[in-house]
């Protein structure tokens, strides 16, 4: 597993370099359709929980105009196939992030768990994970709760953190791979 953290570390930065110049069109247009829609910079940052703990901050286009409070239909489509995540190649090209790893989550989750489970940390936030894809519609799953942050904070957090625990027990180039097309499989064929 200790060569394959170092190898993986080279073929993000190599993917990464490759999606961003094909992909380079295609950003431009989201960057501008985002910005139009949301009427404003059309790129969403925010503080996230890195590798050992550290605060990073991650990119994605604005699916929500700050004045309405709610994605738009444009929003909803860039969120339905994760074209919002894009701008997150840049963070992994940065080696701030993975293709693979647990999704980076606000602060209060990741850097405050303990024992075994700080583990996690030594894992780079990635693109997608295990968990990302059995929660995918994370927020629909909420949205039923009587006490959504309850059920997040109870349920969904920590079997969050076993999968991804069992992710960093058995990270290996197959089993990224696996993931990466099940994720593929998830948004486009689904």
């Amino acid at each position: 597993m200790g060569k394959y953290r170092y190898w993986k570390v080279v073929l993000d930065c190599i993917l990464s370099i490759f999606l961003i110049i094909l992909f380079l069109p295609l950003l431009i247009i989201l960057f501008i359709i985002a910005s139009l829609d949301t009427k404003s910079n059309g790129v969403f940052c925010q503080k996230r929980i890195g590798q050992f703990g550290k605060a990073f901050t991650i990119y994605k286009f604005k699916t929500i105009d700050d004045n309405e409070r709610e994605s738009s239909r444009i929003g909803l489509l860039l969120r339905k196939f994760k074209l919002d995540e894009l701008p997150q190649l840049f963070n992994i090209l940065k080696c701030e992030m993975s293709f693979v790893g647990p999704r980076p989550d606000i602060e209060g989750y990741y850097d405050k768990l303990e024992g075994d489970s700080r583990r996690i940390l030594e894992l780079k936030p990635g693109l997608t994970s295990d968990a990302s894809i059995k929660y995918s519609n994370e927020d629909a799953i909420l949205k039923q709760q009587k006490d959504p942050i309850f059920y997040n904070d109870e349920i969904l957090f920590p079997d969050k953190v076993k999968m991804n625990l069992d992710y960093l027990e058995n990270m290996s180039f197959a089993n990224d791979v696996k993931i990466l097309s099940k994720t593929i499989f998830k948004v486009f064929i689904k």
